[in-house]
């Protein structure tokens, strides 16, 4: 009797245990029911499949033909490994060409190697309807002089001989100016084709820029710009920095101004060039980004690149993105700002592979704030 007490003790103590175990595995149950959808909102807001959907937005640019390298390498990484549902196209037309394209609101941004006159950024103003234009700048590049002469692979030239050259008083590259500044080098008895940009062009303006800032003469009777009179005889013309290379290859004696990555894409000759110090200095990545060190900029970061000393390599300059403040739609602003935030924070890797110079840190700052005043309304 004892024993069969004991047992039901057992069952009873057994019952209860079994269902206070079923009453909090209900609980939880009903709490994971009754959950707010707040627990659920970060699957839902990336949506269905848990993966956030991104941007998507066509966008056109054109211009410069001098930052086009760094800019399909930069478009082809965003596009294909950041932004998949953003397209961006970007043609090398040349920077005056970009300028009109981008006063004619046929593309959303434009790519320039001189910065807009007040009366560009006037007409485009008025153009667009709303908003200011902005000017960007990605990173620096310099100009070199690169030449095809038989027999010679190193040469050094100053503002004063190559002034001569691109006005016609100097025709051969042996002439004593140059000798002088060779010592140690025999110069051939060549006559001298001057190759220039026959576009209208950011490349031509930078190189005449240095020109006129350093010759009185070249000052008075040439000037700067995209387009100039030039005064040689002896001259044939390219189309935009690859058409300039292929002219220099093709023509012996040739010599002609080009940005720095294409001289090196084509394997090209390059001079040394004397600074304003008067150390004569390679063109290379390092030179230019000791040219544009230490830089005053202005507030609309319209700026020329002049009086290059210590280091530097002194033909040299900056190449912008042009954009608007307002009038996009909200897609398309916030994508053009995605890439060229993109482009300046993490782009810097490729530039430097590619020859050109990244901007100082205070420099990608002041191109930064510019990018964030992208909007679809001002």
């Amino acid at each position: 009797m004892h024993s069969w007490r004991t047992l039901l003790a057992l069952l009873a103590v057994l019952s209860l245990s079994v269902a206070g175990c079923a009453s909090a595995e209900e609980q939880e149950a009903a709490t994971d029911v009754e959950s707010p959808a707040g627990s659920q909102t970060e699957e839902a807001a990336d949506g269905e499949d848990g993966e956030d959907e991104g941007l998507s937005a066509d966008l056109l640019g054109a211009g410069a033909s001098f930052p086009d390298p760094v800019y399909q390498e930069w478009i082809g990484e965003f596009t294909t490994n950041v932004e998949e549902g953003v397209s961006i196209q970007y043609e090398a037309i040349g920077s005056g060409g970009g300028r009109e394209q981008f006063i004619a609101q046929e593309t959303d941004f434009a790519g320039s190697d001189a910065y807009m006159s007040d009366e560009e950024i006037a007409d485009a103003e008025e153009a667009h309807g709303e908003g200011e234009v902005l000017h960007i700048p990605m990173v620096f590049g310099g100009v070199v002089i690169a030449f095809n002469i038989e027999g010679l692979d190193s040469l050094t030239l100053d503002f004063a001989t190559i002034a001569d050259i691109f006005s016609g008083e100097i025709t051969n590259i042996n002439d004593p100016a140059i000798a002088e500044l060779n010592p140690d080098v025999e110069l051939p008895d060549q006559e001298l084709t001057v190759t220039v940009r026959a576009d209208g062009s950011g490349t031509t303006s930078i190189f005449t820029t240095y020109l006129e800032d350093e010759d009185e003469d070249w000052a008075a009777n040439v000037g700067s710009g995209d387009e100039v009179d030039w005064p040689a005889e002896n001259l044939v013309a390219g189309e935009q920095n690859d058409g300039v290379a292929s002219a220099v290859q093709q023509q012996p004696g040739a010599i002609g101004y080009l940005s720095l990555e294409f001289a090196v894409a084509a394997g090209l000759p390059y001079a040394s060039v004397v600074n304003a110090d008067g150390t004569a200095v390679d063109p290379t990545t390092e030179s230019v980004g000791a040219a544009v060190e230490g830089l005053d900029l202005p507030e609309d970061l319209r700026f020329d690149v002049l009086g290059v000393g210590g280091e530097g390599y002194p033909i040299a300059g900056a190449t912008w993105v042009l954009a608007y403040t307002a009038g996009y739609d909200e897609a398309d602003a916030e994508a053009l700002k995605a890439y060229l935030t993109w482009a300046l924070e993490e782009g810097d890797g490729i530039a430097s592979n590619l020859g050109y110079a990244p901007l100082s840190d205070s420099t990608q700052e002041l191109s930064l704030e510019k990018v964030e005043q992208i909007n679809a309304d001002g």
